[in-house]
């Protein structure tokens, strides 16, 4: 079922579904990225609540008017408008009062989608049109979406991948550093409507499929997934509208081979769960990665301090330390060492001779910051400076068998 489902083969409405919701996500990865990066995530989470006056209002004035009330361009025609009011409302506090933007985002979201409960209940008693499954906004509801519905979806991702293709280059360095992008000539502000303004548009247009309260998870995760896997924003941005996309079309397809489970939350698990294989998977910045690297750098500092315990005649009792000097082969099985550990200890106790002769002099002090007690000399000093450190200190010291 579920192979049918990713192979586009369980129906015309499964189709649209998957497709219509591949697009959004990659639109939403893509934008969202520009938010994650400027640190603006939660302006998103305002944006999306503040929809839901604007969807109730059309809801009514497209079914008084005689129409059809659950007209989706009307809803989000409706949703956008009032999303716009919310952004609006929001840059307004934040600029000319004492609220901090935090407090502002949490004012609207709060006001904003208290209000449209309220008129979501008023309309479930007025019994005008056709309310039934209205409050599918808030989760995302594809059961019944038609073509006119994914075309919609679809011109509406287009657009907006489109305008964030066009304008990627200022919005980036905007959300890198504003204030060399403000030096550089650039309207910071405009900017920073036009991203809130794409940002408002994946939320409008991603209403049916996620939900206002799930969208923000599609904006804001894939962009943290693809960070994990990339230092170059480009990358990023690239990333996470495969992230996205990858996430929604996979989400899609296990709603459709399980009809009884809703499609945006299973959109936001599979985000989630590819957030998770990022977290613990990634080269880099992964935990796996980190773990890899603490686990190098502690033998490394075994293997040292054995070196330099051999070199001094000291007794090594560390069990690790012993391993790791018998599997490289510097120490027999009764911890004496070989003559390839002799040498190694008495290069590291020369080099240790070395750095405290470094440290010493003020006028190597560039070079003295980078002694960490691992670093071998010879990637800092040439070979002259070493020899010249080498007469002032003597001739090496033999390691005792």
């Amino acid at each position: 079922m579920l192979l049918d489902a990713l192979l586009l083969q369980l129906g015309y409405n499964a189709t649209l579904v998957a497709i219509g919701a591949a697009l959004l996500g990659t639109a939403a990865g893509i934008t969202g990225t520009f938010l994650f990066l400027r640190k603006r995530a939660l302006v998103s989470d305002a944006v999306s609540h503040a929809t839901l006056p604007g969807v109730c209002i059309a809801f009514l004035l497209m079914a008084f008017a005689g129409g059809d009330g659950r007209n989706l361009a009307g809803l989000l025609a409706g949703s956008a408008v009032s999303a716009g009011i919310g952004l609006w409302c929001m840059n307004w506090l934040t600029r000319n009062t004492r609220l901090a933007e935090d407090a502002a985002i949490g004012a609207v979201l709060s006001v904003f989608f208290g209000f449209g409960i309220v008129l979501l209940t008023v309309i479930q008693t007025l019994g005008v049109g056709r309310q039934a499954g209205l409050e599918g906004f808030l989760l995302g509801s594809t059961a019944g979406m038609l073509y006119s519905d994914a075309v919609v979806i679809a011109a509406g991702g287009a657009v907006t991948l489109f305008l964030v293709l066009l304008t990627r280059r200022p919005m980036t360095l905007v959300a890198f550093d504003p204030e060399y992008a403000a030096a550089r000539g650039l309207p910071v502000d405009r900017i920073d409507m036009l991203m809130m303004g794409l940002v408002m548009a994946v939320t409008v247009v991603g209403l049916k499929i996620v939900g206002l309260i799930l969208i923000v998870a599609l904006l804001i995760i894939p962009a943290v997934t693809a960070r994990f896997w990339t230092e170059r924003s480009e990358y990023v941005v690239l990333l996470a509208g495969l992230f996205g996309g990858v996430a929604a079309y996979l989400g899609a397809a296990l709603s459709a081979s399980a009809p009884n489970l809703p499609t945006g939350p299973l959109i936001v698990l599979v985000s989630f769960a590819l957030f998770a294989l990022s977290l613990f998977l990634a080269p880099n910045r992964g935990v796996l990665a980190a773990v890899l690297r603490h686990m190098r750098f502690q033998r490394r500092v075994h293997l040292r301090q054995g070196l330099l315990a051999l070199a001094q005649g000291q007794t090594i009792y560390e069990s690790l330390t012993l391993r790791l000097l018998r599997r490289a082969d510097l120490v027999r099985a009764d911890g004496v060492a070989t003559g390839k550990g002799k040498a190694r200890a008495a290069k590291a106790l020369r080099d240790e001779q070395r750095w405290e002769v470094v440290r010493s002099d003020v006028t190597q002090e560039a070079a003295a910051a980078l002694y960490d007690g691992l670093r071998d000399i010879e990637t800092v000093l040439t070979r002259d400076q070493i020899q010249e450190i080498d007469r002032r200190i003597g001739g090496p010291r033999e390691v005792a068998s």
